[in-house]
């Protein structure tokens, strides 16, 4: 898997995670629930490259 679409999977995650601690913050849940969402999505992205790698090397 390429630096870059780790980094990519990495700054979705993080991403997510600021959109929910921002939608906790101000009360919107659906900011919230969607910041969750997408910080599950970048951390599944990031498991299954580490999942690829372990089997190519």
């Amino acid at each position: 898997m390429s630096i870059g679409k780790k980094a990519a999977h990495k700054a979705e995650a993080v991403k997510g995670g600021v959109k929910k601690h921002v939608g906790r913050a101000t009360g919107d849940r659906v900011l919230e629930a969607e910041g969750r969402g997408d910080q599950i999505k970048g951390n599944t992205k990031q498991a299954g490259a580490k999942i690829k790698d372990a089997f190519k090397h």
